[in-house]
Formats: C-alpha cells, structure tokens, sequence
C-alpha cells in the first residue's frame, strides 16, 4: 500500500481520544542482554528515542502518539540527519527561482557550484543534474550533495526557511566535510543554473551582516540544549588536544523537530503543530518520497554496487524490522546521520501488507577512548546492533508481530 493509499484509508479510521504514550524505557529493559549496558548509562551514551504513531483525534485530524526516551534537550550532533532539510529548501528555492526568473528551473536542471575559496582549487567546476545529486544525498548521504544546496540556498534562507516551517530549534552554522572557519560559512560559492536554453547566474554572496541582522547573537545559538561539550579530548589539525570539543557553533536540531520534519515530507496530512511545507510542489514531495524510500541497489541513476552500498548502510533499523516484517514487505523512509561518535536514526517505517507504519527517531553517542575526532568509534560493536535491535522491538510493539516473519 503506498503512502497516498494509507493517508485514504486513515480517514476512515474510527476516530478515538488520544491514546497513552508507551513507557519505551519497559520495553527496552525487558530485554537486558541488548539494551541494558546502554540503558545503565543512558546519560553517557546521550540517549534518545522518540516513537511517532499516528492516530485520528475527535476532530478527524491525523496526529502522532509520541512516546519518548531519554533528555530531549542533551545536545546531539545531527550530522547527515539534517540533509533532509537543506534538500526540501533547496527544492523550495528551485520553485522560487523558477517563478522569478520565469524559467523551467526544476530536478531536471543542472547546477555548477563555482571556486571561491582558497581550498576549492581542485573542486570540478562541473554542470552536475540536480536530480541525480539529490538522490545521492537522500540514498547514500552524499556530503557534497549537501553542500550544493547549502551555495544555493545559503545559510541564512536555510535557517529561515526551516524557521518558518516551524522547525525552530535548527540551527545549520556550517557545511559537512568541508573545514571551514564561521567566517566562510557565511558566504557561499557562485552557483549556475542550467535547464535547455535558460541560464541564471547566482552570484557568491556574503551573507555575515544579513545572517546578523537577522540571527543575533542572543537568539542563533545553541544556548537551548545542555552538554555542549563532548569527550575528554579532541583532535585539532590531526593533534590530540586534552579537554572535550564544543559543539556550541556546530549544527543542531531537536529530535522531535527532526521526526516532525519527516512527517511533513512523507505524511504531510500529519497534525505536527508545525506548519511544514505546503508550498512544495506535488512532483518534488514525490520526488523526495521516493528517494527517502528507495534502496541504493533500487536505483537506476545513480547506479550503485550492493556490495559497497547495502541494504541497511543509510538504514539503520532496517536488519532488525525485517526479523519482525518480511523485507518484500516492508518500507523504511529515512535520513540518517553519522559522525563524531553520534548516530542518529530519522523514520518512518511502514508495512506495506497493512499501511500500517510508525515514525522512529533515535540518537546514540559510542566513543569508549573518549577522543572526538580520531574517526574512532564503537559504531560496528555497539550502534549497529543497537538500531537494529531497537527496529525489531518497537516494530513488535506497533506491529503485534510475533516470531520473526523471515525465520530467523
């Protein structure tokens, strides 16, 4: 069943009072020998779980459930997680561009991100096709996908734009894999638009005073969440320096914003109290549906080899889903993230036997030697089995599944 086929078949849905919130915290301590060394120690391992499940309230409207665990304010480093954002308002500038320039700039437009910076002098200065790079930021996380909607859209529409979608605890100070002092993450590359004949040049901007003005330094901050500091030691231009790394300038996001943010791309008829995005064009939400959707084997542009790019390598939960629902049959919609020892898990998961489905939104920092930016972390021995184990548990507790459907 497709997700236009679930939000009909919702409507019908007898309407009932909000139901109670699951204690997440029972469910997981059922099951010491998977989750009690990371309950034990839920602070360090900045813990957090939120379940999204929708139901239909006395006024015929569709909202979420949520149950949750953990410190909703415990800072998390959101890492690719935030691609998401950045590609829907980069979509939301292609519209806007398209409709002041009265040209046909949409997914099958090209854009050249140009040299500025002193680092850029081995960066192509290429006519790459907008779909194609935004399918390798949804299907494999591309970071440099990520950064050509950050020259298009800048920081400051970015925010703003997240902003008034009702996502306000982001805060996107800088690009992803590209070190760059705040100084230049306030000013973009130049950027070409190409689409048949018609041609707009984007000129580099420097947007320090505007982004000021706009996001003083009393409200774009990350004075909202607590731990900013992470680790008891850093690396700084490959030195070990003693003393955690602050995160107080780096991207930021809350888990509930995140999940929301989700449910305004995939099920925008979903209550959220955030007004989402209902500008965006029928064709570019299905676009982004899809690629959220999809598996990189699945993918016929780009073209991508299963053995380096697996099933579960940009879905974190999905290995333990498919012990509780058959993989023919189920659909994971995400957006993950993974750096600095955080992994963060954004979906909605949907067996597509029933329509049935359920938002999952999670974080979990593993680094045992403590050093945040040696590149090592307890991601193998104790993130992967974490998600996986927490898909397979909650998807029993929504789903009512018994023994595992593909027999293991």
């Amino acid at each position: 069943m497709t997700l236009v086929a679930v939000a009909c078949l919702l409507a019908l849905v007898p309407q009932s009072p909000q139901p109670a919130a699951r204690d997440l915290h029972a469910l997981l301590a059922a099951e010491p020998a998977k989750f009690g060394a990371v309950l034990a120690h839920a602070h360090e391992y900045r813990l957090q779980i939120l379940l999204g499940e929708p139901f239909v309230d006395d006024d015929g409207r569709v909202r979420l459930r949520h149950s949750s665990l953990g410190d909703a304010r415990q800072y998390f480093y959101p890492a690719s997680s935030v691609k998401l954002g950045a590609a829907i308002v980069a979509l939301l500038e292609l519209q806007r561009l398209a409709a002041e320039a009265k040209a046909p700039f949409d997914l099958d437009a090209e854009w050249t991100i140009h040299r500025r910076f002193a680092s850029d002098a081995a960066m192509p200065e290429e006519a790459i096709p907008i779909r194609r790079d935004l399918r390798r930021l949804f299907l494999v996380s591309d970071n440099a996908a990520f950064n050509h909607c950050f020259e298009l859209v800048g920081p400051r529409r970015l925010n703003d734009a997240l902003w008034q979608a009702g996502f306000t605890s982001a805060r996107i100070w800088h690009r992803l894999s590209e070190p760059h002092p705040l100084a230049e993450n306030r000013v973009t590359r130049a950027v070409t638009l190409r689409q048949g004949d018609a041609v707009l040049e984007i000129a580099a901007r420097d947007e320090a005073a505007r982004f000021d003005a706009t996001f003083d330094s009393g409200t774009f901050d990350n004075a909202a969440f607590t731990d900013l500091d992470v680790g008891s030691a850093h690396m700084r231009d490959d030195v070990r320096e003693d003393g955690p790394m602050s995160f107080a300038q780096k991207n930021a996001i809350a888990l509930l914003d995140l999940q929301c943010l989700l449910a305004a791309v995939v099920r925008p008829e979903i209550d959220t109290s955030r007004r989402g995005f209902p500008e965006l064009g029928v064709a570019a939400r299905a676009f982004a549906v899809q690629a959220l959707g999809e598996l990189p084997r699945e993918s016929k542009d780009p073209v991508y080899d299963p053995k380096e790019h697996p099933d579960h390598g940009c879905k974190f939960v999905l290995p333990g889903i498919r012990r509780v629902v058959p993989p023919e049959y189920v659909r994971v919609y995400d957006k993950i993230g993974r750096a600095y020892g955080f992994t963060i898990e954004n979906a909605y998961v949907e067996d597509l036997r029933s329509g049935r489905g359920f938002f999952l939104a999670a974080v979990l920092y593993t680094n045992s030697d403590g050093v945040v930016g040696d590149d090592v972390y307890d991601f193998a021995q104790i993130a992967d089995p974490f998600f996986a184990d927490l898909g397979e548990v909650i998807a029993r507790a929504v789903f009512g599944k018994g023994p595992a459907a593909d027999g293991r």
